[in-house]
C-alpha cells in the first residue's frame, strides 16, 4: 500500500484510499477521546474500575495508531512517532514517559537481533546456511516451506523467537534470490516470510526459552494460585501444541500462498555449486558465529543458572553487537543498513502497550469481557480468556496481554468451576501467535522488511490463521490437555 501511496505522489494523484483511511484513524481517536465518560467496569466480586481521561486517550491513540498501521497511510514508523507525539500533546503521559519507551530494553534486544542477522549476511553464513538447508530439502517448493519452517520452530525451543526471526531471515532472502524472481513480491516469498513469523511464535511457546512471556505468566500464576509449574511440565503441555501448530500452518501457506512453480529445477545443483564457490570458511565466520553461539548460550543459561538470572538479557544480546565492531566485523556504514523503519515500528508498539497498561485502560478492557461470560459454561469462559490475549496480544506486548487478563480470569474461575492451570495454557498458547498485526511481534516486522507483502495483506492472512489457532486451543482444552492429564475442572 505504501507503494501506491509513493506511485500515487509521484504522478501527482490523490490517493483517495489513503486519505479516506488516513481520516478514519483521526475520526476514531477525536470521537473516543472527547466522548463522555464511560462507565466503570466492574469485575464479579463488585470491585469498580473507573476509565480515566487518560484511560480513554489511551484507547483513542490505539485506535488512530491500529487503523494506521493496518492500511499504512503513512510509513510505519512514522505512525509509531504519532503515537509518542499524541500522548505528549493530549496529556495521556508525559512526554519523558511516553518516549523513554522508544528506547525500552525490549527494542533494543530487536535492534541487536537484526545486528546479528546483519552478521550472518555480511560474513556469507547466512549464504552457507541456505545453500547446505536446500541441498536437504530439494527443489519442491512445498518441502523448502517445510524445511524453513521446522528449523525456524526448532531454533524457537533453545533461544528468543525474536533473535530466531533475525537469524533465519536473511537466510530466507538468500533462499528467495534462488526462486529467479527478484525482488518482485511473489505468493511463495508472502508464505515464506509471514510463514517465518508466524511460526516462530508457534515454536516460541514450547519452552520458557522462545520467549519472556512464559516466565512472567508462570510468576502470576505462583502467586495468585500458590502452586509452581516447572520448566519441564510447561514443556510436557506445549510440545504438542506448538508442533502440531507448525504442521498445520505448513498446510496453511501451502493453501492460501500456493507458490507459483512446484518445483525450482536444478536448484540443489545450483546450491551445491553456489556453496562450492564459497570456498572454505573463513575466520570471520568463525568468529562471528562463536560470539553469537556465546550469547544465545548465556541467555538460554539464565533459567537455570541463578547467578545469571539478574542479568538482563538485552545488555547479553548487545554484547554481541558491540564485539562485532571491537572485532571490525561491522563497521560505521553497516549501520546506515539497520531497517530502521522496522525498529520505530516496535518502539511505538512498546508505547501504546504501556500507555495502555500504566492508564489502566487494558484492565477496563479486560475486565469488561471477562465479566460478560461470568456465568457462561467452563469451555466458553477459557476460551474467551483465550481470544481476549489472542487480539490484546497483536495490539501490547504478550505480556502486559497475560498479565491484565490473568488476575481477573482467576478470580472469575472458582466460581465457574474452571481449573487455573487450563486458562494459564490457553492464554499462553494464543500470547505466542499474534497472526494479525505488525506490531503483534518482533518477527512480524522482521518478516515484512522483506517487501513480500503490506501490512494489510498480513492482516487479511491473519484473520484465517487466528481461527485455525482457536480451533487447535480448543481441541487442546477439551480433549488432548485433558487426556494428558492436565485438570480443566475443580470438580
Amino acid at each position: 500500500m505504501s507503494g501506491d501511496y509513493a506511485d500515487a505522489a509521484a504522478k501527482g494523484k490523490i490517493n483517495w484510499r489513503r486519505l479516506i483511511f488516513l481520516f478514519t484513524g483521526v475520526f476514531l481517536f477525536a470521537v473516543v477521546y472527547y466522548s463522555p465518560p464511560w462507565p466503570d467496569a466492574i469485575d464479579p466480586q463488585g470491585k469498580h474500575f473507573v476509565l480515566s481521561k487518560e484511560g480513554k486517550g489511551a484507547l483513542a491513540v490505539f485506535l488512530l495508531a491500529g487503523t494506521w498501521w493496518v492500511f499504512e497511510v503513512v510509513p510505519i514508523g512514522v505512525t509509531s512517532l504519532a503515537i509518542g507525539v499524541l500522548q505528549a500533546l493530549f496529556l495521556i503521559r508525559p512526554a519523558k514517559v511516553a518516549f523513554k519507551d522508544f528506547m525500552d530494553p525490549s527494542v533494543l534486544f530487536i535492534f541487536a537481533s537484526i545486528v546479528i542477522g546483519l552478521v550472518f549476511t555480511k560474513t556469507g553464513l547466512t549464504k552457507r546456511l541456505a545453500y547446505k538447508m536446500l541441498d536437504v530439502v530439494g527443489e519442491k517448493t512445498s518441502m523448502i516451506y517445510l524445511g524453513c519452517f521446522l528449523v525456524t520452530a526448532a531454533l524457537t525451543h533453545i533461544m528468543a523467537h525474536t533473535a530466531v526471526a533475525a537469524t533465519i531471515y536473511p537466510l530466507l532472502l538468500a533462499i528467495y534470490n534462488l526462486y529467479g524472481e527478484g525482488d518482485k513480491p511473489t505468493k511463495f516469498g508472502k508464505g515464506l516470510f509471514v510463514g517465518m513469523a508466524y511460526v516462530a511464535g508457534a515454536g516460541s511457546i514450547v519452552t520458557l526459552l522462545g520467549a519472556a512471556r512464559g516466565a512472567v505468566a508462570l510468576g502470576f500464576f505462583n502467586d495468585i494460585v500458590g502452586r509452581n509449574i516447572s520448566f519441564f511440565e510447561l514443556t510436557y503441555y506445549m510440545f504438542p501444541i506448538g508442533w502440531l501448530m507448525t504442521f498445520l500452518l505448513w498446510g496453511f501457506f501451502l493453501l492460501f500462498c500456493k507458490p507459483e512453480k512446484k518445483v525450482i529445477p536444478g536448484l540443489r545443483q545450483k546450491a551445491r555449486q553456489l556453496n562450492s564457490e564459497l570456498g572454505r570458511i573463513t575466520g570471520k565466520e568463525i568468529l562471528a558465529a562463536a560470539i553469537v553461539f556465546a550469547c544465545i548460550l548465556t541467555m538460554s543459561l539464565r533459567s537455570f543458572i541463578p547467578a545469571l538470572e539478574p542479568i538482563d538479557k538485552t545488555a547479553l544480546i548487545l554484547i554481541s553487537t558491540i564485539l562485532f565492531f571491537i572485532f571490525n566485523i561491522l563497521t560505521l556504514s553497516d549501520l546506515e543498513e539497520i531497517p530502521w523503519n522496522i525498529i520505530l515500528l516496535f518502539a511505538g508498539a512498546m508505547s501504546i502497550g504501556f500507555c495502555l497498561w500504566e492508564t489502566e485502560a487494558a484492565k477496563w478492557l479486560a475486565v469488561n469481557w471477562l465479566a460478560m461470560f461470568k456465568e457462561a459454561n467452563w469451555f466458553v469462559f477459557v476460551m474467551s480468556i483465550a481470544f481476549f490475549v489472542m487480539i490484546m496480544t497483536n495490539f501490547i506486548m504478550n505480556v502486559a496481554a497475560i498479565a491484565i487478563s490473568l488476575p481477573v480470569a482467576f478470580v472469575i474461575a472458582p466460581y465457574l468451576g474452571v481449573a487455573p492451570d487450563v486458562i494459564l495454557f490457553a492464554a499462553l498458547v494464543t500470547a505466542g501467535m499474534p497472526f494479525l498485526l505488525l506490531v503483534g511481534a518482533a518477527p512480524n516486522a522482521i518478516a515484512y522488511d522483506s517487501k513480500q507483502f503490506t501490512p494489510g495483506e498480513f492482516f487479511l492472512l491473519g484473520l484465517p490463521a487466528s481461527i485455525l489457532l482457536l480451533v487447535v486451543v480448543a481441541l487442546a482444552v477439551a480433549v488432548l490437555w485433558p487426556i494428558m492429564g492436565m485438570p480443566v475442572t475443580t470438580s
